[in-house]
């Protein structure tokens, strides 16, 4: 993946709630120096630790971070990062609120961004945070953002705008210290990578496959295969979940795009009302289109568009824009949780690209014209 240039300014970062490190990969791709991570869970901390050798990582509870890193002084300082989504999220309704606690964690993000004064913040999270207690969490973040010096804007990405092989919308509250005002990013204009355009090089493999490191099932046949691929002769994480068998013989009646609506009912056998059923349980994915939301994948039993199995590890992850050389550890549904919550990567590039542009373009103008900004705040 090439690289924003990012001139002769040194970017460095410090990523909050890092997960398994999608942010960060976002932000290496633009040629940010992530120098620090917090993240408490301890699978997601061997995953980040193993791709993103270099990067401090603290791996206890995030209000006990009180040592940020020192930095030279014209190093332009990024904090980014999302506190946990589940509470916000659309799907979860028993706990989102404002007295889930979880939900107030973002506190501990404006708590680190008073300790290390960066240039830049950025917080994302997921569209439903904007609909949680009547939107009362966005207004509270723009407010304490806004209070300390910051020049905020927020928006809402789509991820399949940007090349990302999912439709998956996503918050965005980017400030600025010095006044500048980012640019939301355009879209790229061309059709996201079909979930097949996306996968098809990917080995075969049955339900409940366990081998990690396989050979591709074929050489590339598109340009984002290319891409994930980068070099590498095989790729690692072609686990999949093993369902019981009564679980598999529901597959078979799902035609892509259909869910458990497909289903007869002499095989929905458990499910005492399956009309209650959301309609991501059982969903087979289109291999035409990009993929919906790769949220909680092995829970939804999200199916393979043409084999009767769910997704594999990485085929999940190719379809958050993971390249393959990004190896997830840990058992398989901490994987799998991993790989679900993560930010796509190729989405949060472009928020990043979009950031340093903003803020290069900003100090030239500022040596152009002086009085454009105050230059002891960039």
């Amino acid at each position: 993946m090439k690289r924003f240039n990012t001139k002769t300014v040194n970017f460095v970062g410090i990523d909050l709630f890092s997960g398994a490190g999608g942010m960060t990969l976002g932000a290496r791709l633009t040629g940010i120096n992530v120098i620090a991570s917090v993240e408490n869970d301890r699978h997601a901390v061997e995953t980040y630790r193993h791709n993103n050798k270099g990067v401090d990582i603290f791996d206890k509870d995030i209000r006990e971070y009180v040592s940020v890193p020192k930095t030279e002084e014209t190093d332009v300082r990024l904090l980014f990062g999302g506190a946990p989504c589940q509470g916000f999220s659309t799907s979860n309704q028993r706990t989102r609120s404002a007295s889930n606690q979880n939900n107030w964690l973002f506190a501990e993000f404006l708590r680190v961004a008073d300790l290390w004064e960066p240039h830049w913040i950025i917080f994302e999270n997921v569209k439903g945070i904007v609909e949680t207690a009547k939107g009362v969490f966005l207004e509270r973040i723009l407010s304490e953002i806004t209070k300390r010096g910051y020049n905020v804007v927020h928006f809402f990405l789509q991820a399949a705008d940007f090349g990302v092989p999912q439709r998956r919308t996503r918050l965005f509250i980017v400030g600025s210290r010095a006044g500048i005002k980012v640019k939301m990013p355009h879209p790229l204009g061309s059709p996201a990578p079909t979930v097949r355009e996306a996968i098809s090089d990917l080995p075969l493999l049955k339900n409940g496959a366990s081998v990690c490191r396989l050979p591709y099932r074929r050489e590339p046949e598109t340009e984002y295969q290319t891409q994930m691929r980068g070099g590498e002769k095989e790729c690692t994480n072609n686990i999949v979940s093993r369902n019981l068998d009564y679980v598999v013989k529901r597959y078979c009646h799902i035609p892509q795009g259909g869910n458990w609506e497909s289903i007869p009912n002499r095989l929905m056998h458990n499910y005492q009302d399956k009309t209650k059923c959301h309609t991501g349980i059982y969903l087979r994915l289109r291999a035409n289109q990009a993929s919906i939301v790769i949220g909680n994948f092995r829970k939804n039993m999200l199916i393979h568009p043409t084999q009767d199995r769910g997704l594999s590890v990485r085929e999940a992850a190719r379809l958050q824009s993971f390249p393959d050389s990004y190896e997830f550890k840990g058992s398989i549904g901490f994987q799998q949780q991993q790989v679900g919550n993560a930010v796509p990567p190729l989405l949060a590039k472009v928020v990043f690209e979009s950031v340093i542009r903003s803020h290069i373009e900003a100090t030239r103008e500022s040596v152009a014209r002086p009085q454009a900004l105050d230059l002891a705040t960039v």
